[in-house]
C-alpha cells in the first residue's frame, strides 16, 4: 500500500491517507488550470474516508458538485472533493513526496497549453476520463 502524506506551504494543514489511491491522473482542463494556478492539475484520487486532514481549510465550489480546498493561512491548494461520489483528489504539489505520484492518464487535453508536450506514452482524452463511477 502506498501511503501519502502532505500539507500546505506554511505547514498549518496536514493530511495522510490510509489506503491505496483509486487512480492518479493529470487534468489539463481550463477550470483546473485556473483553480490550481498552473498549467495542469496532477492529483491522487482517494475515497474521502481514506484521507485524514487537519488544519484550517477554506473551501469553495467551482461547480455544482466539485468543492476545492486550500489552506486558510497560506492559500496552498490541497484538494478537490466530490462528496456526492465520496472522492477527494489530493494535489500532487501538496504531497511530501511528489515522486510517489504515478499517473495513469491525461484528460482535458483539448484545453492543455500549447507549450505542453505530453510524451510519457500514457492515454490521453480530449475531455473527461472514461467513467468508472467517480
Amino acid at each position: 500500500m502506498t501511503k501519502f502524506h502532505g500539507g500546505c506551504l506554511c505547514k498549518a494543514v496536514r493530511y495522510e491517507t490510509t489506503a491505496d489511491p483509486l487512480n492518479q491522473r493529470v487534468c489539463h482542463c481550463s477550470e483546473c488550470q485556473k483553480a490550481i494556478g498552473a498549467a495542469f492539475n496532477a492529483r491522487v484520487l482517494m475515497r474521502i474516508e481514506d484521507v485524514f486532514i487537519t488544519g484550517p481549510i477554506s473551501t469553495f465550489y467551482s461547480s455544482e458538485t466539485l468543492e476545492r480546498g486550500s489552506c486558510s493561512r497560506c492559500g496552498s491548494s490541497i484538494f478537490s472533493r466530490r462528496a456526492s461520489a465520496g472522492i477527494i483528489g489530493l494535489t500532487v504539489g501538496s504531497l511530501d513526496a511528489p515522486s510517489l505520484f504515478k499517473p495513469d492518464m491525461h484528460f482535458g487535453v483539448s484545453s492543455k497549453q500549447p507549450w505542453i508536450v505530453i510524451a510519457d506514452g500514457l492515454p490521453q482524452y480530449p475531455e473527461g476520463p472514461p467513467s468508472k463511477g467517480y
